[in-house]
């Protein structure tokens, strides 16, 4: 049944690649369903954006769907909601009315509650169920409330009346619904602060499931911000800009500064998302300032890095959650402290994830190192806005991507270096075995496509020039430079992922082509390494997770505000002989702390307050009914 909806769901996701890619070449219909007319009816539009992200949800749900087929991670639960997950997802791009977008958001959500909810009796499980629904709901009251301001203002439900009647409408009718639809978006995407679902959700759910969620789902909130921000509403003032800008700047910092510290494997992953959305934000952010700004040129680099990034971040991010769950289904574990030694065990799973965290690091010449290259190369051209305040925004951006990029290598450093290399700190990693065909076979793709789009930049870019062109309502064509090289902005930087690629093979290659011309043996020599004079290595002697991220903790404690735990037990009847010493340092969420915590003690107090009026008398309640019923016809 598991395997029947996996493949269902693959099926799905080959039509929504083939249907995407040619969306993306410049095909385009329309497509209306007469069923609840009063309301505005079904109706699907294809263009370049929506084929886009239809690209995104098939090209990652074939393999994941395939990865499911074959893993354990499967329940009956999951039969029918992954493959309404995976429809629901191609629906959102296509939606061209409200009342089509809000039925498949909604069906999205609730397909990816129960997903997330695999596993009812683990009470972790629950509770991230639980925040997820809250979340996601509190942003439909958001999406609602700014596409029926919109529809009401424009007397349409369309989103074609929309595009024509918005330049007619007041900057602040349009500021309104704009803040409206952007919380609802971002709250989706997980933009902090509204991220808290996220870690919480990621981790719970089933491998392929959290690849397609972070990969996939949460692109459609940055994809509701592009239709938003400069389709729907028009070009906008400069603040939309700013604050698109300045939220990711914050969100990609944050993000992996709460990943850099995380034990959970799927967890760091998941904070990890919330710091590439923050990325694919300053490119947006940036393109629609440059809009405004009417820099087109400017404005297409800065929104394509922006949607290679999205790309990029799919192919990578499904990656590395599809081999994070060939761990956990090897181990049983999500905690790095109980892993290591896993290469020699599952060399295939490894070499992919290394892949991945190459790719997700920014390192060239693979995918990630190319968008957020041309992420900077947008973002320094911000001085031919004749505007202090805005530069000074640029500049924050600027040096937030700077550190982020910093800040993810060692992240991803400690994700697989302490998950694959030395010796196994347990029974279950020293016992783990490789993942099966249908699994490998699924994260080697993922590995390949990371591969062919940073090789492949100069095919790439200019496509996505002209969907960011499409939805600027910019046509003209942006020059990138020739099959080899990427060359943007009139020759201001140049890039060649290809030589790089060769330059990199050639430095590998050398000096084992030099050992073998001065005669060295080709025998192997296997011996312990050093261990400043132990004869011998145990597991005790490794690096730590714990103990990787804790220079981090101390530079960025005024953010992580850790509390040390110290438990020393001493051996009965010596009381100067240490048996056991336990030290712990976790760190606390300022968002959970300052935020979340004092609005939910609050609505507690209120509930409280309120049960007062709960008398249980009939007669009282017919009283609350009757002034009801009178404040209703005064207001009439």
């Amino acid at each position: 049944m598991a395997a029947a909806g996996a493949l269902a769901a693959a099926a799905i996701g080959l039509v929504a690649l083939v249907l995407g890619l040619g969306g993306v070449a410049g095909s385009a219909w329309t497509v209306v369903v007469d069923w609840l007319v009063p309301l505005g009816g079904l109706e699907l539009t294809l263009d370049p954006l929506a084929g886009l992200f239809l690209v995104l949800v098939g090209g990652v749900a074939l393999p994941a769907s395939f990865y499911a087929a074959g893993s354990a991670e499967r329940s009956a639960r999951g039969a029918l909601a992954y493959p309404v997950f995976v429809a629901s997802m191609c629906v959102v791009p296509l939606a061209a009315n409200t009342m089509t977008f809000v039925i498949a958001w909604e069906l999205m959500s609730l397909a990816s509650y129960f997903l997330v909810l695999h596993e009812p009796e683990e009470r972790a499980s629950v509770r991230a169920a639980w925040v997820y629904a809250v979340m996601t709901h509190a942003g439909l009251a958001c999406l609602l409330a700014g596409m029926l301001l919109m529809g009401a203002w424009t007397g349409s439900l369309r989103f074609a009346d929309w595009r024509a009647a918005a330049p007619g409408l007041g900057a602040g009718a349009r500021g309104v619904v704009f803040v409206l639809l952007a919380a609802g978006f971002a709250g989706k995407a997980g933009v902090i602060p509204l991220h808290v679902w996220l870690p919480l959700a990621h981790p719970a759910a089933p491998s392929h499931v959290s690849a397609l969620m972070s990969g996939v789902m949460i692109k459609l909130g940055v994809y509701g911000l592009l239709r938003a921000g400069l389709d729907w509403l028009g070009a906008g003032p400069a603040w939309w800009g700013v604050a698109v800008l300045l939220a990711g700047t914050v969100s990609s910092v944050i993000g992996v500064l709460y990943a850099l510290v995380d034990n959970d494997l799927k967890k760091l992953l998941a904070f990890s998302s919330i710091e590439n959305v923050g990325i694919i934000l300053i490119g947006v952010g940036a393109g629609m300032l440059y809009h405004g700004a009417g820099l087109e040129g400017l404005a297409l680099l800065a929104l394509a890095a922006a949607l290679y990034h999205t790309l990029n971040h799919a192919t990578f991010k499904a990656l590395l959650f599809l081999g994070a769950g060939a761990v956990v289904h090897a181990t049983g574990t999500r905690n790095m402290e109980a892993m290591g030694g896993l290469i020699k065990r599952m060399p295939w799973t490894a070499a992919c994830f290394l892949v991945g965290s190459a790719a997700i690091a920014a390192l060239p010449p693979l995918n990630g190192f190319v968008s957020e290259w041309l992420t900077f190369v947008a973002l320094l051209q911000n001085t031919r806005i004749a505007q202090p305040m805005l530069n000074l925004v640029f500049a924050l951006g600027v040096a937030g991507l700077a550190l982020t990029s910093g800040l993810a290598m060692a992240c991803f450093v400690k994700a697989f270096g302490i998950t694959f290399l030395a010796l196994p700190r347990g029974d279950a990693a020293a016992r783990a075995h490789e993942a099966p065909p249908a699994m490998r076979a699924a994260m080697v793709a993922l590995a390949v496509v990371c591969v062919a789009l940073g090789l492949g930049a100069t095919l790439v870019v200019p496509a996505l020039v002209t969907v960011a062109g499409a939805l600027t309502g910019d046509r003209a064509p942006v020059a990138v430079g020739d099959w080899l090289t990427l060359g943007v902005s009139g020759g201001f930087a140049t890039l060649s992922t290809l030589a790089i690629a060769v330059a990199l093979g050639a430095a590998l290659a050398l000096p084992l082509i030099a050992l073998r011309l001065a005669g060295a043996a080709r025998g192997q020599r296997r011996y312990e390494t050093w261990g400043c004079g132990r004869m011998l290595q145990t597991p005790r002697m490794e690096c730590t997770a714990t103990a990787f991220a804790d220079p981090f903790r101390r530079v960025f404690g005024f953010f992580y505000r850790p509390e040390k735990r110290l438990d020393i037990t001493f051996h009965p009847g010596a009381r100067y002989f240490v048996q056991r010493i336990e030290y712990a340092n976790p760190t606390r969420s300022i968002f959970d702390d300052w935020l979340y915590r004092p609005a939910l003690d609050a609505l507690r107090s209120v509930a409280h307050r309120a049960r007062a009026i709960q008398s249980g008398s009939a007669n009282v309640y017919l009283a609350y009914i009757f002034a009801a019923l009178l404040l209703l016809l005064a207001l009439a």
